[in-house]
């Protein structure tokens, strides 16, 4: 294998042609749009930089934030100071770095529209607006708006969620994350270097209906719609199904970041993903201990076990956790409750914060703590009436 296609220039494919090229296959990078701005945090986890230094380690700037308030319908809000620091770059930033360190590594990158692609009987030949070239493999890197219907993830409505968000021209430090009454998803408010990113995602309501929860939470809080840029984008969001009959490889051809559906059913959260599955991508292309025919075969098994197991776990309690309740209260109020009173809880939501806690175990580490959670909780609420506080005895 000589020369590989990567079609998209996001995290995903960014990093996959990075990984080609630094072990000397000739890649190609093939985007229209390159280095853009979208509406979602641009938070990358410690779990993330701690697998991938660079994205720590470098020059570009960068929020490093400590802090986060969440809030729920009925239940207020509540502080939680972050043991590892979540980093947020403006995602024309971090997709620039990506593309930076690609080229870095002799991967050649331009700025087409990819219109097309034909099967030949060892390669393919890539249709864009500027002609063509052929290639003996394809990473497809195109998005969650795959215009290539052949290949990549096939979803129904059901599996996408809507993101859409303003670009505030304001600053603050910390984090906000609020849960809304009835909604399959939340609202954040991310301080990124040059503005904050204020957004709504959500399943199972229009844009619509999300924007206007979104200008009013906005309105409550003192943040102008005025002078802020609007954006609307959709994410995938398996349901369970999806993912089991994900499509994220074939013949010649291998999928990652949106384009392949990974993308957390709860948080929305991608950037991790996308990384990740060029890296795996790139792995899998580069070992030659499976020929063309078996690598498709080779990637799901490698993904699988990686990542996207887990990833179906969180589709399978995603709703639950926006729409369930627990102790005759909603499960988000119910979290805000814990996390106020329970240093045990408040250490398990530290983890998902990193990402270090997956799905898989989330379920055995909240019942083997949830004796321990309630006793906690309990305590704390009984021990402060029996002992006021200063001043209101």
């Amino acid at each position: 294998m000589k020369h590989v296609a990567v079609l998209g220039g996001g995290p995903a494919g960014a990093h996959a042609a990075e990984c080609l090229a630094r072990a000397g296959l000739r890649a190609t990078v093939l985007d229209e749009k390159l280095a853009w701005e979208k509406p979602c945090g641009g938070g990358i986890t410690y779990k993330a930089y701690e697998k991938y230094p660079f994205l720590l380690n470098n020059d570009v700037p960068k929020n490093y934030v400590h802090q986060t308030w969440l809030g729920a319908h009925g239940a207020g809000r509540v502080r939680m100071d972050l043991n590892q620091p979540l980093l947020i770059y403006s995602r024309y930033d971090l997709n620039k770095l990506l593309l930076d360190r690609a080229a870095a590594a002799g991967a050649r990158i331009e700025q087409t529209r990819v219109l097309g692609l034909d099967r030949r009987d060892k390669g393919w030949t890539i249709r864009t607006r500027g002609g063509s070239l052929d290639a003996d493999f394809c990473v497809v890197a195109t998005g969650a708006r795959n215009p290539l219907r052949s290949v990549g993830t096939s979803w129904t409505a059901a599996d996408t969620m809507v993101a859409l968000g303003y670009y505030v021209p304001s600053r603050q430090e910390h984090i906000d994350i609020q849960f809304l009454k009835n909604l399959e998803g939340y609202i954040w408010v991310f301080p990124r270097n040059r503005h904050l990113s204020v957004g709504i995602c959500g399943k199972g309501e229009s844009a619509q209906q999300l924007r206007v929860r979104l200008e009013r939470y906005m309105a409550e809080n003192g943040l102008p719609v005025k002078d802020s840029t609007f954006y609307a984008h959709m994410l995938p969001s398996l349901e369970k199904q999806s993912w089991r009959d994900n499509r994220i490889a074939g013949d010649g051809w291998l999928a990652a970041g949106d384009s392949a559906g990974f993308v957390d059913p709860i948080t929305g959260e991608g950037l991790y993903y996308a990384i990740r599955s060029g890296d795996l991508a790139a792995q899998t292309i580069l070992d030659d201990a499976h020929d063309p025919v078996a690598k498709p075969a080779a990637y799901r098994t490698l993904v699988d076990r990686d990542f996207a197991r887990d990833l179906y776990f969180g589709s399978l309690i995603a709703r639950n956790v926006y729409l369930g309740r627990f102790l005759f209260d909603t499960v988000p109020a119910r979290m805000i409750h814990f996390i106020r009173r329970s240093p045990r809880f408040r250490d398990l939501m530290q983890d998902l914060f990193a990402g270090t806690q997956d799905y898989a175990t989330l379920r055995e580490r909240l019942f083997r703590n949830l004796n321990g959670t309630l006793h906690e909780i309990l305590f704390s609420f009984f021990f402060r009436r029996a002992v006021p506080e200063p001043g209101n005895s």
